[in-house]
């Protein structure tokens, strides 16, 4: 194998990143075995989610992470079968994309981290109906004038807060309604260009501390072990081995702290990690995109697909050649 691709690093895209009929080309794999698995643990029918649900339908916070989930780790386990000693030395998630990379770890087993997955999503779908928010895209500036623009207006009274730091001119920011509006408002004063994020609810912000009780509750119930190799959690973008406890206060700190993508791929490709190559495992382009943004230098490919499941395994067959 070349150097190029001797050492790959795994990454798990999160909420928005879903969109209708995206298992369809998996619903006569063996992998689909995996759905029903799920389904019967979290008591939901996660396979109609995959197939049927509409936009608005997975744009609701509890449908959107399990059908992500699901769909991740089928991903997750038809690469493994078809590409054998595929050589990751590290992965990491984007928002509910964590749990996907804390099952590729084996930190949880796929069931376990459906579980906590559901009580999230319901948890933060709950804490979305309490406090009606909303979450904007903010591209083109400068993700410290961002900063200091949400720091500004919360001293104006606005709540409203960074969510994401998704790169060097990309940020998402999360508060209610009323708070990313005037921000989006002032957003061209400050360099940027503002779109609204397809989300259903504040993430990554204080308005989400209800839902952090929740989710301790099933996390005390939760097994977790230690990785099979690292994991970069987003609250820092430091390098994790899977200390239980440690990932416990992480993934509850992670409902109401900013993902810090930036500095979680970062550490990928730095020296703690070294990944000669980023692989996005789930639906759309997102974190490659982001990615190729962020550390130009190394590919990243997504696969979405069975068929670019199989053109990953008859490249990596082609370079062990």
């Amino acid at each position: 194998m070349n150097a190029r691709t001797d050492r790959i690093a795994l990454m798990f895209p999160g909420q928005g990143a879903q969109y209708p009929g995206m298992g369809l080309p998996w619903l006569d794999t063996p992998q689909w075995q995996l759905v029903d698995a799920l389904s019967h643990r979290v008591g939901r029918d996660v396979g109609a989610l995959l197939i049927d649900a509409d936009t608005e339908r997975l744009r609701r916070t509890d449908n959107a992470q399990l059908a992500l989930f699901a769909l991740e780790t089928m991903l997750l386990q038809a690469v493994r079968a078809a590409v054998p000693g595929l050589p990751v030395v590290a992965c990491a998630g984007h928002g509910v994309g964590e749990y996907a990379a804390l099952a590729a770890a084996g930190v949880l087993k796929p069931a376990d981290a459906a579980q906590l997955v559901a009580e999230r999503g319901a948890a933060m779908a709950d804490a979305a109906r309490a406090a009606e928010g909303a979450m904007a895209v903010l591209t083109g500036g400068d993700p410290q004038a961002a900063g200091r623009l949400t720091e500004r207006l919360r001293g104006a009274g606005a709540r409203v807060w960074l969510a994401h730091l998704d790169g060097p001119d990309r940020v998402v920011v999360s508060g209610t309604r009323a708070g990313v509006e005037a921000l989006v408002e002032q957003a061209p004063e400050a360099g940027f260009r503002a779109v609204p994020h397809p989300s259903g609810g504040a993430f990554h912000s204080p308005l989400m501390i209800p839902a952090q009780y929740r989710l301790s509750a099933a996390l005390v119930r939760a097994p977790l072990r230690a990785a099979r190799f690292p994991v970069v959690a987003t609250a820092d973008g430091r390098v994790r081995d899977g200390d239980p406890a440690e990932w416990r206060a992480l993934m509850i700190r992670h409902l109401v702290e900013p993902v810090r993508w930036d500095s979680t791929v970062r550490t990928l490709v730095g020296p703690d990690s070294a990944a000669a190559e980023l692989i996005e495992l789930g639906p759309g382009t997102t974190l490659a995109d982001l990615a190729r943004h962020i550390t130009p230098d190394t590919p990243a490919t997504t696969v979405t697909t069975p068929a670019q499941v199989a053109a990953l395994a008859a490249r990596y067959a082609a370079e062990r050649v």
